[in-house]
């Protein structure tokens, strides 16, 4: 892999091109707290995208002492295969849409709306659940460390960091255990700091790759991680 990283990409180079390196979710947020805490000169917050995001994001405000917020932000994924996404919304209804992606299958008009509003729902109905009617924090006065449990293809990361930014706020960091080096490149364009503890490469890759145990983030789940209700830390 190209160790020519962008100046505000902070990693491990021992855990480049590597697989199975974290034991869990909760693992790889004590990785992330290890490589952020020497730089951490601010008080920010800590916001999960969830489901994923979750538990490292738990993890990581747990070891740094900082408050713990939510961003959801959901995938739009094809009709005919739930695990590819073309596009995300987030909480405040920005959507971003992967145009060549979209062009390359022939999806039409109507079922880009379709997926829109089916995912804008899904993203409404989990913020309500997860954060009720407390108002977002003002971004302008807490820095956002931004946390999702990898990088794939990066487009819900992107709506995520676009809609904080809506948001007011200033500086973005972006912390992910594992991410593609192409997509952290592009996402470091366009936030202050990226943590990436596993950057690898090549053509083919996969989140779950980077971890020893694997398995989707349940509501019930989601809600217990964040019991103590967001800016609780």
């Amino acid at each position: 892999m190209n160790a020519n990283l962008p100046e505000n990409v902070i990693d491990l180079p021992e855990l480049r091109d590597r697989v199975r390196v974290f034991r869990d979710r909760t693992h790889a947020g004590e990785v992330l707290a290890s490589i952020l805490e020497p730089h951490a000169t601010i008080a920010p917050m800590v916001v999960a995208i969830p489901a994923g995001g979750a538990p490292v994001a738990k993890e990581l405000a747990a070891r740094l002492n900082l408050p713990l917020d939510i961003a959801v932000v959901s995938k739009i994924t094809l009709p005919w295969n739930t695990e590819i996404g073309y596009g995300a919304v987030a909480f405040d209804g920005t959507v971003r849409l992967n145009r060549e992606l979209v062009h390359r299958v022939g999806l039409t008009e109507e079922e880009i709306q379709q997926g829109i509003d089916l995912t804008s729902s899904k993203v409404m109905r989990r913020a309500k659940k997860l954060r009720g009617n407390r108002a977002l924090p003002d971004f302008s006065f807490h820095p956002a460390i931004l946390v999702d449990d990898g990088l794939a293809s990066g487009f819900t990361m992107r709506v995520a960091v676009e809609a904080l930014s809506k948001c007011g706020a200033a500086d973005t960091i972006v912390a992910v255990p594992t991410g593609h080096l192409h997509t952290v490149e592009r996402i470091a364009g366009e936030v202050k700091r990226l943590y990436c503890a596993n950057i690898r490469g090549g053509r083919s890759f996969a989140v779950a790759d980077a971890y020893q145990r694997w398995a989707d983030v349940v509501e019930e789940e989601l809600s217990l991680i964040l019991a103590n209700g967001p800016d609780k830390g």
